[in-house]
């Protein structure tokens, strides 16, 4: 479950600051938002994948069913909207750190109810995976049909925000980077203490194994039995777009 948006991504020497203006060198138009890159991801790794989210009956709706098919994903779960966009997001790459700013506009997606949801889908799966940029009533209505089914519920906590306890009690892998460590828990993480003072608070939530993204650090990994950081590898960076989701 999650929304597909046309990525326009600019890249240049810098990422600009408020009222600046800056020359960039390239720009690339393609698909993108969280669960888009995340199901193109699985389907790559072998997996069996069906996307459900909303999308507009215009050029850039097209360009998804178009993509997500050419990736051999199953678009009979996407609901086709007369009356919205399809999203897109604005991204800014600057190219000597391959760090980036983002801006999404969700387009048809926001507009996504509980009753617009095929739960025959999920119940036959074996695994949900989710973010936060579908409406929260539809995301918590789906990990509860989920849980129930008994599949393994993954939760992308992304983009940030205030979440019930009942999220956290439906959550099986709640995988937030550093800010939205800090943004839930109030603990900033700066290293393998803070990430594991922070994890501890969403094991009482009710999570059932916490990974926070630490960027070139690696990640931190906690549950009831064990935690630890798992290093990340050494590589030169030319882009972060999209690392999140393709982790999950």
């Amino acid at each position: 479950l999650g929304i597909f948006v046309a990525d326009i991504s600019f890249s240049g020497n810098k990422i600009p600051s408020t009222g600046e203006t800056i020359l960039g060198d390239s720009y690339n138009i393609g698909p993108g938002g969280k669960g888009c890159n995340q199901a193109i991801a699985i389907s790559r790794l072998g997996g069996k994948v069906n996307f459900i989210s909303k999308l507009g009956n215009d050029d850039y709706g097209k360009l998804a069913i178009d993509k997500l098919k050419k990736d051999n994903i199953d678009t009979s779960s996407i609901i086709i909207s007369n009356k919205h966009q399809t999203g897109v997001a604005g991204i800014h790459v600057d190219r000597n750190t391959g760090k980036n700013a983002i801006t999404v506009v969700r387009g048809a997606p926001a507009s996504l109810t509980v009753e617009e949801i095929n739960t025959n889908i999920i119940k036959q799966s074996k695994i949900f995976l989710t973010q936060l940029e579908i409406p929260k009533k539809v995301t918590l209505h789906c990990l509860r049909v989920a849980k129930e089914s008994g599949l393994i519920n993954i939760l992308n906590p992304a983009p940030a925000c205030e979440l019930n306890n009942d999220f956290f009690r439906l959550v099986d892998y709640f995988t937030p980077n550093e800010t939205e460590a800090e943004f839930y828990t109030g603990i900033k993480i700066v290293d393998t203490t803070s990430a594991e003072k922070a994890s501890k608070k969403f094991l009482e939530w009710g999570v059932n194994l916490v990974v926070i993204k630490m960027g070139e650090a690696g990640a931190f990994f906690a549950s009831a039995q064990e935690n630890g950081l798992i290093e990340g590898f050494k590589t030169s960076v030319l882009d972060t777009t999209g690392a999140g989701a393709a982790f999950n």
